[in-house]
């Protein structure tokens, strides 16, 4: 049990009063005793009470020191975790500085053996520049001796040493071999341009494609939000094909909105003529536009109407579904020969994969590219297979989307080749074509297919 430290201070205090008054004689003197004792009491008690206050403070300052002490302590686990944290920093930042040291050394020997390399390229550039200057010495004096040979000069020479002229045949013929081996080489990085060439124009093209969909998606707008206000000002509607265009006074060829019946308004290219106006479905003249695309963009149209563009299966159904019309197909080989055809047709819709329908038999055999089956001949993509090929995928054999009734008759929407045609025969059949124009394996240089209503021939 412990005890009170004043209590403990008490105590002390009243045993060494207890010896220091001794006791006198009893009797006479028990009054001053007394009065002693009593005064000595006093004495205590205030000492005592001072010794309290004193006991007091400290136990108030041990316990302010406590908390001091307790403050301390959480300050220093802090900076502990501090300090850990860092430590750990430091050991990241230093691992990441070691690797920016590597990837530094790694960029150093990138950069020398670049630098080694370009030096080993200048050299070969000199060497093969060195070369270069040494065949053209030798040519022009092969030139200089097959001349004094053509003219006569040094025929005694010839006459006398044979192995002379054999020698200089040998030259010839080696530098000639030499040349056609250059040529070549010339022609493959002339082929490589033009396939670049296209990609860039493809890629152009495509850009020129984004810029106009915006612009077609706000002139859809403006002619949504306008439509029933110029219907109620103009008495006229808008006109449902080109040739519509044309009976109402437009004669240039050009960019026009058409509407046809049952569908949403759309720009289209109007080629006029004195008997009319055709609508222009497709045109090639480039090579600027792939057309080696899918179901969905053939149905839709792509290209660009000034330029090359195929107008899309949807909106040639709308345009032709209101009556009887013509197909007229122009194109021209690379002597600018110029040849067409017409056929009466019907296109069926989307149901029917817009299958393509002659109406008459061609009489010629210029026409009979074109299947003329009763029942028509469907579209066909190469990921949507519908020709009448069963072994086949007549579109992703010859490229391009087409009415294929078999893959030989004609492809107007192959690929296009810039240059001569390729010597692979498995290429060249990818080209635009008409078998029974230029035959088979003859790319085209133009294409362009255009639609009107068949009255237009009665006027021609």
């Amino acid at each position: 049990m412990k005890v009170p430290l004043a209590n403990l201070l008490c105590i002390t205090v009243l045993a060494s009063s207890g010896t220091s008054f001794p006791l006198e004689r009893r009797g006479a003197a028990a009054g001053k005793e007394k009065r002693v004792q009593y005064a000595a009491w006093d004495d205590v008690n205030v000492l005592a009470h001072g010794l309290l206050q004193l006991g007091q403070g400290l136990k108030e300052h041990v316990d302010k020191t406590k908390g001091q002490v307790r403050d301390i302590t959480i300050k220093m686990k802090v900076l502990n975790v501090t300090v850990s944290e860092l430590g750990k920093l430091t050991q990241m930042l230093q691992e990441d500085s070691e690797t920016l040291k590597a990837k530094a050394q790694s960029l150093e020997e990138s950069e020398r053996l670049i630098l080694n390399v370009s030096t080993d390229l200048r050299e070969k550039t000199k060497e093969l520049l060195k070369d270069r200057q040494k065949d053209h010495e030798r040519m022009n004096k092969l030139e200089e001796k097959v001349d004094g040979l053509m003219q006569g000069e040094g025929l005694e020479a010839a006459n006398g040493n044979y192995s002379d002229a054999r020698i200089i045949q040998w030259m010839l013929e080696a530098q000639n071999k030499r040349i056609d081996d250059l040529v070549e080489r010339i022609k493959q990085q002339q082929e490589k341009l033009d396939k670049q060439n296209v990609r860039i124009r493809t890629l152009q093209n495509q850009i020129q494609m984004k810029k106009e969909l915006s612009s077609l998606k706000r002139k859809e707008d403006e002619v949504r939000l306008n439509a029933s206000s110029e219907q109620r000002d103009s008495p006229v509607a808008m006109a449902s094909d080109c040739h519509e265009l044309f009976l109402r006074g437009e004669t240039s060829s050009g960019l026009y909105t058409i509407q046809p019946a049952d569908s949403q308004p759309f720009e289209v290219f109007c080629e006029m003529t004195p008997e009319g106006g055709w609508t222009v479905i497709q045109r090639r003249q480039d090579g600027s536009v792939d057309f080696d695309q899918l179901w969905q963009a053939y149905q839709t149209g792509f290209g660009s109407l000034n330029g090359e563009f195929w107008l899309g299966l949807k909106k040639i159904h709308s345009v032709s579904k209101g009556g009887n019309y013509i197909l007229k197909v122009q194109f021209s080989d690379w002597r600018d020969e110029i040849q067409s055809i017409n056929y009466p047709f019907h296109l069926n819709g989307e149901e029917s994969n817009y299958s393509l329908r002659i109406l008459e038999r061609p009489a010629g055999n210029l026409e009979s590219s074109l299947s003329t089956e009763t029942s028509g001949v469907p579209f066909s993509t190469r990921d949507k297979d519908n020709d009448q090929k069963n072994d086949l995928n007549c579109a992703k054999q010859l490229s391009g989307g087409w009415w294929f009734s078999n893959c030989g008759r004609s492809n107007l929407n192959g690929r296009y080749f810039v240059t001569p045609a390729p010597k692979q025969r498995h290429e060249r059949k990818q080209g635009v074509f008409w078998k029974t124009w230029r035959g088979r394996y003859y790319p085209l240089k133009t294409t362009t297919m255009m639609i009107a209503p068949a009255e237009i021939e009665t006027k021609s």
